[in-house]
């Protein structure tokens, strides 16, 4: 019976233990990150648009990822970080620039010149690979919907990559300003 009772405290001691570890890919146990620019176009000011309407979906994009560092990165979540009340991110993606056309800083659902993301191909499935010293030609966008009139900016875009085995975290300046008529 004690060696019954012993197996059962090891195996529950060994599952505490596993509880406790990191998982490799969640920000809060990452290290802070150097390896992308921070003076990129959408880190200039804030993007946004003062005629919008409950209901409405808009696309923004994130930073273009730049990997400043001398060594490979993989990029493996992003996400906005302070989301004001009133907005919803309802997904995010990574998309090729030339399949763009460019880089829409702001478009809206359904727009003349809005991009239809559901045709393209969307490389967030997976981690993205950016070179040493080289920008991407992928660039990640959250689409937001307006669920009511927007409590203040969305802002703060947090990158979280693997670099020589390690999990690294680093938030990029980025601003997005929805206004509600009326």
């Amino acid at each position: 019976m004690s060696s019954t009772r012993s197996r059962a405290l090891v195996l529950l001691a060994a599952l505490a233990l596993a509880g406790c570890s990191s998982s490799p890919g969640k920000a809060e146990h990452a290290r802070v990150g150097h390896a992308l620019a921070v003076d990129g176009a959408q880190s200039s000011g804030t993007v946004g648009n003062e005629h919008a309407r409950v209901g409405e979906v808009w696309y923004f994009a994130l930073p273009v990822p730049h990997n400043t560092s001398s060594r490979p990165i993989e990029i493996t979540n992003v996400a906005i970080e302070r989301i004001p009340a009133g907005l919803k991110v309802v997904s995010y993606g990574a998309y090729d620039l030339e399949d763009t056309e460019g880089l829409p800083l702001l478009a809206e659902e359904g727009g003349s010149f809005t991009p239809d993301f559901g045709s393209l191909k969307d490389y967030g499935k997976g981690p993205l690979k950016v070179p040493a010293e080289a920008e991407s030609e992928i660039f990640y966008l959250a689409k937001v919907k307006i669920v009511a009139p927007p409590e203040g900016k969305m802002s703060e875009c947090r990158f979280t990559y693997r670099q020589g085995g390690q999990v690294y975290a680093q938030t990029l300046d980025c601003e997005l300003e929805l206004k509600v008529d009326g």
